[in-house]
């Protein structure tokens, strides 16, 4: 999900109680004759921007009513609302680790190619990947995959003064499928148009997807090369500076140092001059390399120098947690070891196997109805803090050691 989205991100979480109001089920058959209204009218729009009657009507095929989820998830973005510990644990961690280096092995002869055509290190294609689908997997599920059209219509539908994102990318994915590339029922993506392994929204599709395998098709449903490939040749046009890292953890000299340095832009050579050390404790190379120091946590947690190729990764999601879990995925993947500097949590964390079992329990124990899968999402979060209300905890809602060690006692 990469910039083009993300920077809407903000229009569509507050258009979120005006949406939901739009498509509250309480009002089922006004809303619902009033979105096929709204169908009906975008038609012509479409076709003056060149879409082809038979291609709109075979792409709203069955679609009455707009996706009253569509608007809920609209509601929760991670980036905005997670710690960065938070983010990161749910994406960096053993298991997205482990598959990363199995993804790693098992395309090998594509990752090779694409990294010769387009510079873009493998291992952050990998973690991308990782990032946006899970290795693909979200792309068998029911309970994500959604209609691209209806999608897209439920949103620029919902909050008519912020529409115009949904349908520009509304036309994008209908001339997607009137150019062959994908059928009307194969056009499925997330809630919000982001569609396929590395998940593109449709303009992005149309000017950065490639076709890698050489079938005549940028496909980025089925096609893990075209994936890859797309989501490089996206990186590589954006700047992506070949053979350079994305940055340094570092350890500042002082507090002081970091708080008046916080974001300045300087050289790799002046900041070792400002006494700026490499976490790992090796040189640093590239010393007229330019970057920024950036404290995701404040001046108590990891401190990193950020290069030029972080910035590239914030045109893919333009957030910094996103960049860093990427940039940090990736070398993980490539077999560097986890960050040197701890996050100011104020508890101890997890495993992902701790995790999964504590989903487990809370659900045993008749707080969490939601899916097993070692993420601490919202639903998980609300779980913990109603057995730490009702066991008399600090409800905090962190999955912690302490969390654990109690429901193992109940």
């Amino acid at each position: 999900m990469h910039r083009a989205f993300s920077k809407h991100l903000s229009w569509i979480m507050a258009a979120g109680v005006a949406a939901v109001i739009a498509v509250a089920p309480t009002r089922p058959a006004f809303a619902d004759a009033a979105f096929r209204r709204w169908i009906n009218d975008f038609q012509s729009v479409a076709a003056n921007q060149g879409v082809n009657p038979s291609v709109y009507k075979a792409a709203f095929a069955g679609v009455s009513d707009p996706d009253p989820d569509v608007i809920a998830k609209a509601r929760f973005q991670p980036e905005f609302q997670d710690t960065v510990w938070d983010y990161l644990d749910n994406r960096v961690n053993e298991e997205s680790i482990a598959k990363g280096q199995a993804m790693r092995r098992e395309w090998k002869p594509w990752l090779d190619r694409i990294e010769r055509a387009y510079g873009v290190d493998r291992d952050i294609l990998l973690a991308i990947w990782s990032m946006e689908s899970n290795y693909g997997r979200i792309l068998k599920r029911d309970d994500v995959m959604k209609s691209i059209p209806r999608s897209l219509a439920t949103l620029a539908y919902a909050d008519r003064k912020r529409s115009k994102f949904a349908r520009q990318q509304l036309v994008a994915a209908l001339k997607i499928v009137q150019a062959g590339h994908v059928a009307p029922s194969g056009l499925t993506g997330s809630w919000a148009g982001a569609m396929g392994h590395t998940q593109f929204i449709p303009t992005s599709y149309r000017a950065f997807a490639v076709d890698m395998d050489g079938d005549g098709h940028p496909n980025i449903w089925t096609s893990v090369p075209d994936a890859l490939a797309s989501a490089a040749n996206l990186l590589k046009k954006n700047g992506w500076q070949t053979g350079r890292t994305w940055g340094y953890e570092v350890f500042v000299p002082s507090e002081a140092t970091a708080a008046k340095y916080r974001r300045a832009n300087k050289t790799i050579g002046e900041w070792a001059k400002l006494g700026f050390r490499r976490a790992n404790g090796r040189d640093f190379p590239f010393a007229s390399d330019r970057a920024n120091l950036v404290l995701p946590a404040g001046p108590g947690g990891p401190a990193f120098l950020m290069t030029k190729n972080f910035f590239v990764l914030k045109r893919y999601n333009n957030a910094d947690k996103y960049a860093l879990a990427v940039g940090h995925l990736a070398d993980q993947i490539g077999g560097y070891g986890p960050l040197f500097a701890e996050w100011p949590r104020g508890y101890t964390p997890l495993s992902v196997k701790e995790r999964y079992e504590l989903q487990k329990r809370l659900s045993q124990s008749g707080h969490y109805d939601g899916k097993i899968d070692g993420k601490i999402g919202s639903g998980s979060k609300a779980a913990i803090f109603a057995y730490q209300r009702e066991e008399g905890m600090a409800a905090d809602g962190n999955a912690s050691k302490a969390l654990l060690e109690s429901l193992r006692g109940d």
